[in-house]
Order: structure tokens, then C-alpha cells, then sequence
């Protein structure tokens, strides 16, 4: 088994989500930079939605009283509700206030795989309000790690891979977000079977960059701020990533530094961001987290010299192992 070692923690009475349409920024040419910064910061990572995501669907109240309008008018866990009675949604609370003063049977837009759908339904109402009969999400923050960034474009990657809703595992493009700065206050060691993670917190006034995209191979954006960490160095191609020795980047001490790996296995067009297998070998990281913890997916991996990738998941049952996805293919996902 694999987790995603991103950190999910609710926001918001009606917990969190991602949806929507993203910011632009500059986008990286189809040859790969010469050279880019490697990062291995943790940072805190915030977004909100464009629409609210139904996570789960109800089927009765507290009562035994059946709740499930939404349930019998067809939607699903994962779909994206972006507007109810031509309003446009793009928070719990707008949901709820268009619940509320509509009077009998409300349209429901709603997005799925990529297609705009719609249904009637009607909404149970008791004394207090009315009721789809679903769990919604709307935002989300949690701890990730910056890869790289490019000093003449000011555009990052980080994660490795994309921001999953944790109920129903879709990748939600995100409407806005934020990369914030961090602080790392402790880490929960990894075991087998049990993944541990970075324990972390930040400041949501200190903005280090916003978030232009969150797809299969990770998030990306535009800095705000200089990260002044290091000099860059080559970006290489997957071409250039081999079985053998490397290291990845992480400030899971609270302080930035290298840690030694061996890349077991490289897959070539597998396209899942799964493109090479990784295992922990420094001594240093096995005692402090155990192997691979969630919130440090993300650490830049350096092999021969140059930037080759990032730590994307661990491996549940042995988490001194994970995988990496190749630069070249976060690069190219922009």
C-alpha cells in the first residue's frame, strides 16, 4: 500500500476542498532550464475552491428520518457543485444561504469528470434551515514541501504530486492558494504500517507565493518573495536518472539539509508519477523520521550533481521506501 504524504487537515466548520479554475503564471519552455533552484522547505499550502466539493452524502438525520435528497437525485461523492438556482457557489456558506431562502424544488449545476451536469431536487427542511443531504468541502491546508524554483521566471513546483480530496481521492483543480511560510515544530516517525509526518505551523500573513495549478504531478505557481536557500543547479533530464546512489533535500530537523538515498528502480513512461523508486539509507533521517513522512513529499532528489526529481509517496509497509517523479515530467505537466 502507498499514502500520499500530504497532510490534510480541515478548515472551516464544513471541512475542506478543492475545485475550480487556477491563476496564471509564466510557463517553463519545452526545453528544460539549464539550471533551477532546489528547494527542500516546508511550507504551509492553502487553497480554496471554485465550487464545493460533496464528499459524502447523507442518508438520514439524527432523528432516523431519511435525508438523502441528493443521494436519490443522482450525484456522487466527487462531484463539484458550482451553482444552485443560477447562483454561483463557491463556498459551504454560499450553499447554505441559497438552501435557505429558496422555497421549494432547487437546480443543482454540478461538475463530473469534466462534464457540466444539472438535477432538481428537493432540499429537506427542518426548523433550523435546508439540507441537500451531503458533506461538503471548500478549502484545505496542510504541510508540503517546495522542490525547486526558476530564478528568472520566479515559477515553483512542489509535492510531486497532485492535492487529493481524502474522501474520494480526486485531483481538484484549485480556484486560488497560497504557499506560506513554516516552521517545523516536530516529526511523527514513520513505521511500518503507519506513516508518520512533519508537525508544523505557519503564518497565513506571510505569503511566499500563490498556487497557479494542482495536477498529477504536483503543484505549481509563482513566488512572491525570494527563497534564498541555495545556488541552482543542473536540471537534468529523466533520461539522465539511474539506479544507484543520490540524496534527497528536507528541513524535517528544522534545518535544511541533505540526506542519503539509493534509487532502486526506475520506470520509464509509466506517466503516474511514479517514476522511480526510492529507499532511505542516512542514518541520520532513518533516527529522526523513520524513512519518508507525510509533508516531506516534495524533497527535491539530487543524483550526479543535478536536480532529478521529488519524493512523491511511502510506501506504507516499508516506509524507509517511496517514490519519486521525474523533474522532466513536473517540468512538462505546467
Amino acid at each position: 500500500m502507498e499514502k500520499n504524504d500530504f497532510h490534510k487537515r480541515a478548515a472551516g466548520a464544513l471541512a475542506s476542498v478543492l475545485a475550480g479554475l487556477l491563476l496564471s503564471f509564466p510557463a517553463l519552455a519545452a526545453p528544460l532550464p539549464d539550471e533551477l533552484v532546489p528547494v527542500g522547505e516546508a511550507v504551509g499550502i492553502t487553497v480554496k475552491t471554485q465550487g464545493v466539493l460533496v464528499s459524502e452524502l447523507s442518508e438520514f438525520d439524527a432523528d432516523g428520518t431519511a435525508l438523502a435528497p441528493a443521494r436519490d437525485a443522482g450525484l456522487l461523492p466527487g462531484d463539484v457543485i458550482t451553482r444552485v438556482d443560477g447562483v454561483e457557489i463557491v463556498s459551504a456558506e454560499d450553499l447554505a444561504q441559497v438552501l435557505d431562502s429558496a422555497a421549494g424544488d432547487v437546480t443543482v449545476v454540478f461538475d463530473r469528470d469534466g462534464e457540466t451536469r444539472q438535477t432538481a431536487l428537493t432540499p429537506y427542511r427542518d426548523g433550523e434551515g435546508a439540507y441537500l443531504g451531503v458533506w461538503v468541502r471548500d478549502s484545505l491546508s496542510g504541510i508540503g514541501t517546495v522542490t525547486y524554483y526558476d530564478p528568472d521566471t520566479g515559477v515553483f513546483g512542489a509535492l510531486g504530486h497532485p492535492i487529493s480530496d481524502s474522501a474520494t481521492g480526486i485531483t481538484v483543480p484549485v480556484r486560488e492558494g497560497s504557499i506560506l511560510d513554516a516552521q517545523i515544530t516536530g516529526v511523527v516517525k514513520s513505521r511500518a504500517g503507519s506513516p508518520g509526518q512533519l508537525g508544523g505551523s505557519f503564518d497565513f500573513s506571510s505569503v511566499l507565493g500563490t498556487i497557479g495549478k494542482n495536477c498529477q504531478c504536483g503543484i505549481f505557481g509563482t513566488l512572491s518573495c525570494d527563497l534564498d536557500v541555495t545556488a541552482p543547479i543542473p536540471a537534468a533530464p529523466s533520461g539522465d536518472v539511474k539506479p544507484g546512489p543520490a540524496a534527497i533535500i528536507s528541513d524535517a530537523s528544522g534545518e535544511r539539509r541533505e540526506y542519503a538515498v539509493e534509487i532502486t528502480r526506475v520506470y520509464r513512461g509509466a506517466d503516474t508519477g511514479r517514476d522511480m523508486m526510492l529507499r532511505v539509507t542516512d542514518p541520520d533521517l532513518l533516527a529522526l523520521t523513520g524513512g519518508i513522512v507525510q509533508g516531506m513529499s516534495g524533497s527535491p532528489i539530487i543524483q550526479d550533481g543535478k536536480l532529478i526529481g521529488a519524493v512523491t509517496h511511502v510506501l506504507i509497509g516499508s516506509p524507509e521506501k517511496g517514490y519519486g517523479v521525474f523533474l522532466e515530467n513536473m517540468l512538462r505537466s505546467v
